[in-house]
């Protein structure tokens, strides 16, 4: 285990609309077991760190109404390591008042941001870079980006474009583009200057108020005005009033994207951010038509490189489907093509617009 000066900080305050009908508004994807491994996403990342730093120092960011959710997943949090925000703000917000609740434990700390639900295959390479990474951010005001190295031309991702090499593996940023064409894309991997944007994040908390203090002082004086209430029974009332009316905007194009102290660190330890189902098809073990069954009683006919997800007991026949994503969840059956499984958060969208809340 290593110093105690290093925490980590868990976003898991999304929705994940994308894996709808599965995620709900009650339940989103970060506490579901969507690999069919027995645990949830959530609980892979807590345990991930484990052997980076103690539980005590470990804190994980969710809306409010999740927060029964994490205690009940990650038993081992105290009360006060589950930061509950009472509206979607986006990553800045989450990532300052992280910064300024941590300050007033140590003012000193180095501080891993890691969305809750990504898939680490070489957990011990991804510590391992990790480790050069805080020690990086330790010594120097920095503010570090995970860099994954693309595999192919991927328009869902944000693009992180590698500067000059700062010291051994870390290199500047020259600048950041968000989900490019198909066209712009291929031509980023193909240069081999450009990595994946994996939203993993390393910085002190000295050097990323100041980032937040000069580039977004908004954002900074709202919060920062309830630095003698954090870690008090005034928390969660100076929250409620005040942290609805910071600007929704994520980290990345409020601090990231205008700071000149931003570095990289490319990285190939078996990433995906399983984001859509697509993704959770390809990390799964398949049969030998290529199909993921998470349903223990199927009968398949000519159905090839399908995701088939069903209540276990329940009976699931299916002919002539090709890449299909099928999903029953009892009060929703989803049937939907692959290659356009984007569509499905617009899809849940217009659910909501037919029926209100009652299927999301």
């Amino acid at each position: 285990m290593d110093a105690p000066n290093t925490y980590v900080a868990i976003m898991a305050g999304g929705v994940g609309s994308r894996f709808w009908p599965v995620s709900r508004e009650d339940r989103p994807k970060q506490f579901l077991d969507l690999l069919g491994v027995g645990k949830s996403l959530l609980r892979l990342t807590f345990e991930r760190f484990l052997d980076l730093c103690p539980a005590s120092n470990i804190f994980v960011v969710t809306n409010a109404a999740y927060t029964d959710l994490v205690a009940k997943q990650l038993p081992e949090l105290a009360a006060h390591q589950i930061l509950g925000e009472p509206s979607r703000n986006d990553t800045a917000p989450c990532v300052a008042f992280t910064a300024l609740r941590l300050a007033t434990l140590n003012p000193e700390a180095t501080l891993i941001v890691a969305p809750s639900d990504h898939l680490i295959l070489r957990p011990e390479a991804f510590l391992q870079l990790l480790r050069q990474a805080v020690a990086f951010a330790h010594r120097r005001e920095a503010l570090l980006t995970i860099g994954i190295r693309p595999t192919h031309p991927n328009t869902g991702y944000g693009y992180i474009q590698v500067g000059p090499l700062e010291t051994e593996g870390i290199f500047r940023v020259e600048r950041f583009t968000e989900k490019p064409d198909a066209i712009t894309a291929r031509r980023f991997v193909e240069s081999g200057q450009y990595l994946w944007n994996a939203g993993i994040f390393i910085w002190s908390i000295p050097a990323i108020l100041k980032a937040f203090q000069q580039l977004a002082p908004d954002i900074y004086r709202i919060l920062a005005a309830g630095k003698d209430h954090y870690g008090t029974e005034h928390e969660a009332a100076f929250l409620e009033a005040h942290y609805p009316n910071t600007r929704k905007i994520s980290v990345d194009i409020a601090i990231l994207e205008k700071a000149n102290n931003v570095f990289t660190l490319p990285a190939d330890f078996g990433w995906s951010d399983l984001g859509t189902w697509s993704s959770i098809h390809e990390q799964s073990e398949k049969d030998e038509r290529g199909n993921v069954l998470q349903s223990n009683t199927t009968l398949l006919y000519e159905v090839k490189n399908s995701l088939v997800r069903a209540p276990q007991g329940k009976l699931v026949v299916l002919g002539g489907l090709h890449d299909y994503i099928v999903v029953d969840e009892g009060d929703v059956l989803l049937i939907w093509p692959k290659s356009n499984e984007q569509a499905v958060k617009q899809v849940r969208a217009d659910v909501q617009r037919h029926f209100g809340e009652k299927f999301l």
